[in-house]
C-alpha cells in the first residue's frame, strides 16, 4: 500500500517515517498512528527548542516567575509519541520512547 507522508512534518521526521515504511508493511490505520506519532515528536521538539531559547519559567502579569506553558506541551507530546509508538508495536528504535508492548505486557511472573 502506498502511503503519502504529510509535508507539514519536519524533514527528519519524514525520513524516519520513510524508514519505518521501508521496514514494515503498515495498514492505513497504522499509518495514521505513525503520522500522529511524527506530529507529536515534531511538537515536542518545537517546545524543547522554545524552552531552550526562552527558559523554563516565564513571568506572569505580576512579574512572578511561573512555569513556561511549553513545559506541558513538551511533556504531553513526548508521552503521546511514546504511547503511539507502543500502540503500533513496531520493533523499531525511536528516541525517548519506551520499548513497544509485547503480548506478555503486564503479565505477572
Amino acid at each position: 500500500m502506498k502511503h503519502i507522508i504529510p509535508k507539514h512534518l519536519s524533514a527528519p521526521t519524514r525520513r524516519w517515517i520513510k524508514q519505518i515504511l521501508a521496514d514494515f508493511d503498515l495498514e492505513s490505520f497504522h499509518f495514521r498512528l505513525l503520522t500522529k506519532a511524527g506530529e507529536a515528536w515534531d511538537r515536542s521538539e518545537q517546545a524543547r527548542e522554545l524552552l531552550a531559547k526562552e527558559g523554563i519559567t516565564t513571568p506572569d502579569r505580576y512579574g512572578v516567575a511561573k512555569t513556561h506553558p511549553a513545559i506541558a506541551i513538551e511533556r504531553d507530546s513526548r508521552l503521546a509519541f511514546a504511547r503511539l509508538l507502543r500502540e503500533l508495536a513496531l520493533d523499531a528504535a525511536a528516541p525517548d520512547s519506551r520499548p513497544p508492548r509485547t503480548p506478555d505486557y503486564g503479565a505477572r511472573r
